[in-house]
């Protein structure tokens, strides 16, 4: 299976490719081709999928954005971005034009890859294979409800259950862009409420019809993993416990002994799901990647990003394994400052969420609701801060302050930062965590495309 992916990775084929450009939702067919007789078969729908793990792994996804620009928005008392590009600045400084290239191709790409799992969806029929069907089937829900997920957190306000189901969301795309009579339909945008909906009914479909291990591709764990950070975002507590223990309690997951391992080797036991790169096929080889911007070493990196000086000091005790492992000191030109290690090389694969993570929201959610499912807020805390792992060892009695702090120092430069401040109500800098300068612009050309039919976010 992993050769099968990286024979594809290279592109998304021309059956996705057929069904994508710059319309309404960035969907218009670039060639006359209708997208649904070009898909024939279970190998068709195959490389169609493989083109949708394609288009996660570009640098305006999970390649570079959702990993590097909620550091950015929310990286005022931890980085500084130091770059020349515009449009990376302007999410730092939290003045995006609605024309900022980030917004931009993040809402483009996004809305390729619910095209091509809308397609997948729409054709299932073609394939022969009882289970492969029913796999591709979770891929696609997965695909299609991770996407939505990340849109109505970049270009939509924080979730509030009292306001969620009038706060303007994104659009809910359910079905395929097959031609071009497809492509100039005109949908509105959706409820945030409406949106959350969606992304919980397509993940749920996902861990149903998933295996519970699927070589480098999404597994029901994967869902179940997702739909924790889903439910968390929210604030449903109990759900987003039950979906973490879920993925703990599989156990096909285990922290690493060394807090690095997951980063420089490909495919841990702590890895839940990370974007597949190699020497030949990388986000950095376009001058995107997580190394390009981190990285502050001889022949990689631009060090775009640095580290605020105080941040190892401030937020590690001394002794722990984090702080000297995932943080390092320039030389030449660039010494003296502070870089993070995490992201160090063009050709590592990206982790996009870990079982670390799973602990510590499951420690978050019980000692919220007073609750001990799975294992105490203790238990769960020492599995991630321990005498082996970071050679610290967690509160016998964790306070929601300990748990919040300890999950800030795990994750800290891996596409959470922005998020966490908007659940848990808490500012960056001077901009408190619904500001409207924290929420992405709509892409002014589908604004103007659609007439206003998509409407511009407040403040821009």
């Amino acid at each position: 299976m992993k050769q099968t992916i990286l024979k594809y990775i290279f592109a998304v084929t021309v059956l996705s490719s057929a069904v994508s450009c710059s319309k309404y939702l960035e969907v218009t067919p670039k060639q006359s081709i209708d997208a649904a007789t070009a898909l024939e078969n279970d190998e068709d729908l195959n490389a169609l999928i493989i083109g949708g793990y394609s288009i996660l792994g570009r640098g305006s996804m999970y390649g570079t954005n959702f990993l590097m620009l909620p550091e950015l928005m929310g990286g005022d008392d931890i980085c500084t971005w130091r770059g020349t590009f515009t449009s990376f600045r302007e999410v730092y400084n939290k003045r995006m034009a609605t024309i900022n290239e980030e917004a931009r191709r993040t809402w483009v790409s996004a809305y390729d890859g619910i095209n091509t799992a809308n397609l997948a969806l729409a054709n299932l029929d073609k394939i022969k294979d009882a289970d492969f069907k029913l796999q591709v089937e979770g891929e696609a829900y997965f695909m299609r409800g991770i996407l939505h997920f990340e849109l109505v957190r970049y270009y939509a306000k924080q979730y509030v259950a009292a306001t969620a189901a009038t706060d303007i969301g994104i659009v809910i795309k359910t079905s395929p862009t097959n031609n071009e009579e497809d492509a100039f339909q005109i949908l509105p945008r959706n409820t945030v409420a409406q949106v959350y909906t969606q992304i919980i009914n397509d993940l749920t479909k996902a861990a149903n019809l998933l295996p519970e291990e699927n070589d480098f591709r999404a597994s029901k764990y994967t869902a179940y993993a997702f739909l924790s950070r889903v439910y968390l975002q929210q604030g449903d507590y109990a759900k987003a416990r039950d979906a973490a223990s879920a993925v703990i309690e599989s156990g096909l997951y285990v922290p690493n002994a060394s807090v690095s391992a997951v980063f420089s080797n490909k495919n841990t036991k702590e890895s839940i799901f990370e974007i597949q790169q190699t020497d030949q096929n990388n986000a950095g080889t376009a001058n995107d990647g997580m190394a390009t911007f981190y990285a502050s070493l001889p022949g990689i990196g631009r060090a775009d990003v640095r580290v605020n000086a105080d941040l190892p000091d401030d937020f590690y005790e001394a002794s722990d394994l984090r702080k000297s492992e995932w943080y390092y000191i320039g030389t030449g030109a660039r010494a003296g400052n502070t870089y993070c290690g995490k992201w160090k090389s063009f050709s590592q694969n990206l982790p996009v969420i870990r079982i670390p993570e799973m602990y510590l929201t499951r420690a978050e959610a019980n000692r919220r609701l007073n609750t001990n499912i799975g294992a105490t807020p203790a238990q769960d805390l020492a599995m991630v801060v321990n005498a082996v792992r970071t050679n610290t060892t967690a509160p016998s009695n964790p306070t929601l302050d300990d748990i919040l702090k300890e999950r800030t120092r795990e994750l800290l430069f891996e596409g959470l930062r922005i998020h966490d401040l908007k659940r848990l109500r808490l500012p960056t800098g001077d901009y408190e965590w619904n500001d409207n300068s924290l929420v992405f612009p709509i892409p002014q050309r589908e604004v103007d495309a659609t007439k206003g039919v998509i409407s511009q976010n407040p403040g821009y």
